[in-house]
């Protein structure tokens, strides 16, 4: 919903904002999640002009009303999951007593299925001609399966090579290791070994954003004539190996789960498995295969 707010009132600070911040960065949660947590709730009294400090249950409902055309269930989900910490916040810090989200529910999310890209398009991909930074971040993401944001915070120092493991902090600060490809062992040797793979711009001590990673690859993937995002190709590294007949529980392992209900939406029956079985299909099979249910004559 776009509301007409006056200059002064869109330069009016989001009130507690700045103590939620620092709550949850107390609490240890990862800087990707802070941060678009404070821009989610940023987001709502810019969109709304009611500060998310006195919002009422009516104010959320309408707001998530008003994007029902351009977020999708997951996106509302997600939403509504930092509006909710934003008033456990409220409510833990004596900031408010009731808690709207009570009222608000929780939207309906569809179940999930996994859109890897396709082995053709991998190809495709990796042909296309591009930076050899931007090939590292694709390849770490197929043969790592590491998500965009881990991507950004790869530094020369998370690599064993002796033990062939790279060191990953994921979600919730959570450091696991993962087995190097040949193909990624060779690429660690010839980059830095220590600090960050892909420092910001103008900031060599700092790591690119998370969303700079996914634009970088985003736009090679397209010129390479796949439409598709850098979190599919993830997908196709838990689905290539569970393809591959590799253990349920190791490709948990390997793409850093909590808990394996998170790895079985990858099971799934891959397309080609699906297409192969439709083409089986005859409807001459009477004609052709007689034994099956007796001869029958060929009706024209």
């Amino acid at each position: 919903m776009n509301v007409s707010l006056t200059p002064h009132e869109l330069d009016r600070p989001t009130l507690a904002l700045d103590e939620f911040e620092l709550w949850q960065t107390a609490r240890r949660l990862s800087r990707v999640t802070v941060v678009e947590r404070v821009r989610v709730i940023r987001q709502f009294h810019i969109e709304t002009g009611v500060q998310p400090l006195s919002a009422s249950a009516v104010d959320i409902m309408r707001w998530l009303a008003d994007h029902d055309d351009d977020w999708s269930d997951s996106t509302a989900a997600v939403y509504v999951a930092y509006l909710r910490a934003w008033f456990k916040f409220l409510q833990t810090t004596d900031k408010r007593l009731d808690n709207p989200m009570l009222k608000v529910g929780t939207p309906r999310v569809g179940e999930r299925e996994p859109r890897p890209v396709s082995d053709r398009a991998v190809i495709d991909i990796l042909q296309t001609t591009m930076r050899s930074k931007t090939r590292t971040m694709i390849l770490l993401a197929l043969l790592a399966g590491l998500r965009v944001h881990e991507i950004a915070k790869v530094r020369g120092e998370d690599f064993d090579l002796r033990a062939g493991l790279l060191w990953v902090k994921g979600k919730g600060r959570k450091t696991k290791s993962v087995p190097l490809h040949p193909i990624l062992v060779e690429l660690a040797i010839r980059m830095p070994e220590i600090g960050p793979w892909f420092p910001k711009r103008g900031h060599p001590s700092e790591t690119m954003c998370p969303k700079s990673v996914s634009q970088v690859i985003g736009q090679t993937m397209r010129r390479a004539g796949v439409h598709a995002t850098a979190h599919q190709l993830r997908h196709w590294y838990a689905t290539t190996l569970l393809d591959n007949e590799i253990d349920i529980r190791v490709v948990q392992e390997l793409m850093r789960h909590k808990s394996i209900a998170s790895t079985q939406i990858y099971t799934a029956v891959p397309a080609g498995r699906r297409r192969a079985a439709i083409d089986t299909l005859d409807v001459l099979r009477a004609v052709r295969r007689p034994d099956v249910d007796g001869p029958r004559p060929l009706v024209a």
